[in-house]
């Protein structure tokens, strides 16, 4: 079954049904970029919200495209309800009462149908996103901490933990990247090729893998240091928030008496 008839199979079961006010198309097929490695991603407008009945109609419609093999029934914030077929074709559906959808935008949202024409009643795009001062420091911090932690995995010989802490800090200066670029539609971390410019993606495909050994471990997180601190630094200051230099100061001494290392930036 293609993409376009589960579409099709799911809005015929739900249209008309007590209670189911609209179905929007959302995710990469709301803001048309999708493709053929997309999920679908639905949001549900129901008078009742995500209650049993509902669940059961949206479970009734996605059993008619295919037999579940998988089923996460309303993971909560957004509530949320997780489904993959047989054929591997993955549904999402966020379940929304009618006072909740005014939270979304009509860039991010395609209408399936939609009688009471909600859909007129949204904004034309989300505002772009402001910056969560304190969640920004306390990302710094923890890719400090993190390094930090380098003179224990190290001491120990935790050269697999050390791998864990090395992908920490790769999946932070990706999310700084993302975060720098500011791209609208973001959709899930499988989508980074849209999400980072190419230069952003050249310094990722450069840094060094993560092995399980002393001096690979060593080298790794000392050259993702040298890329995330700086450009944190400066995003930090655009944003107005103040950089921990004593915590950054008191980290590379101790990485310099421990481990002989010296602050590679």
């Amino acid at each position: 079954m293609t993409h376009a008839d589960v579409i099709q199979v799911i809005s015929e079961a739900l249209k008309g049904q007590t209670g189911i006010s609209a179905l929007f198309l959302s995710g990469s097929y709301g803001c048309g970029l999708e493709d053929a490695y997309s999920d679908i991603d639905f949001l549900l407008v129901s008078e009742e919200g995500a209650s049993d009945r509902v669940a059961d109609l949206w479970r009734a419609a996605v059993e008619q495209t295919g037999e579940i093999v998988l089923w996460w029934d309303r993971k909560p914030v957004p509530v949320l309800i997780n489904a993959i077929t047989a054929d591997w074709t993955r549904t999402d559906v966020v379940i929304l009462k009618p006072d909740q959808l005014a939270n979304h935008a009509q860039a991010t949202l395609k209408p399936v149908f939609d009688p009471q024409k909600l859909y007129e009643s949204l904004r034309p795009a989300a505002p772009s996103g402001a910056v969560d001062g304190a969640r920004l420091l306390h990302q710094i911090q923890d890719f400090i901490r993190i390094l930090g932690l380098l003179d224990l995995a190290v001491g120990r010989e935790e050269y697999l933990n050390g791998v864990l802490g090395t992908l920490f800090l790769r999946n932070a200066l990706v999310d700084l990247m993302i975060a720098e670029t500011n791209a609208p539609n973001r959709g899930g971390i499988l989508h980074l090729n849209r999400l980072i410019t190419p230069e952003q993606k050249a310094i990722l495909m450069a840094m060094p893998a993560a092995i399980p050994e002393r001096e690979a471990m060593i080298n790794a997180q000392l050259a993702y240091a040298a890329v995330y601190l700086p450009r944190a630094r400066v995003w930090a200051a655009k944003h107005n928030v103040a950089w921990p230099e004593r915590f950054e100061e008191v980290t590379w001494e101790k990485l310099s008496s421990s481990l002989g290392v010296t602050r590679p930036y």
